[in-house]
């Protein structure tokens, strides 16, 4: 009889967190504008998600430990991402791309080169990653890093240039008149690596 009302305890905190996770997520889309609902409800929405964000500890400090004991069993139930991390929003898609410079002037388009769907799986995941500004301070040292690998198979490069931007593609009215995805550069690097392998 104990043991069960601990297992229905635990359902109970477990549903709440699951539920608050979800209402988190849908009351931020409402808040941003990215359903079909009215801009009136955007201000109810952001309300609505900061109770659910109270719910879940964040609006504490970041050293309070119900706020990382709530953040450390959603991340190890793996329910800290509700609805919103799979649709409707599929997040816009961003390439990086390589300009490899030659000592006699030829200039070349790569991009990083994976060997399996699983890489290339990371890679996408990686590079919406670095469009964060989050990511700010790590973005040179990634760069280089996938630069690098690019580099290891072009060894006669004296430069590469790494541009990373988003890719957008046409609304439907464009595609149908035969417009193309655009690339909206962010920011880029240029990496003298050859400099680099003789410091």
């Amino acid at each position: 009889m104990y043991w069960r009302q601990i297992h229905w305890a635990w359902f109970g905190i477990h549903f709440f967190l699951l539920t608050a996770v979800c209402f988190a997520g849908i009351f931020w889309l409402i808040a941003q504008g990215s359903t079909i609902l009215p801009s009136a409800s955007d201000e109810y929405a952001r309300d609505a998600e900061l109770a659910a964000t109270w719910c879940l500890g964040k609006e504490a400090e970041a050293s309070n430990p119900l706020r990382r004991g709530i953040a450390m069993y959603l991340h190890a139930a793996g329910i800290q991402a509700g609805y919103t991390f799979f649709a409707p929003n599929v997040p816009n898609q961003h390439r990086l791309t390589f300009e490899l410079f030659y000592d006699d002037g030829r200039v070349e388009h790569q991009s990083p080169q994976v060997l399996s769907k699983a890489a290339a799986l990371r890679l996408d995941t990686l590079l919406d990653k670095l469009a964060d500004e989050r990511y700010e301070a790590v973005r040179e040292v990634l760069v280089k890093m996938l630069a690098f690998s690019v580099w290891r198979q072009h060894q006669d490069v004296k430069k590469v240039r790494a541009t990373f931007g988003s890719v957008n593609p046409p609304d439907i009215d464009e595609f149908e008149q035969g417009k193309r995805e655009t690339f909206q550069p962010m920011f880029s690097f240029d990496f003298s690596l050859r400099d680099d392998q003789d410091q």
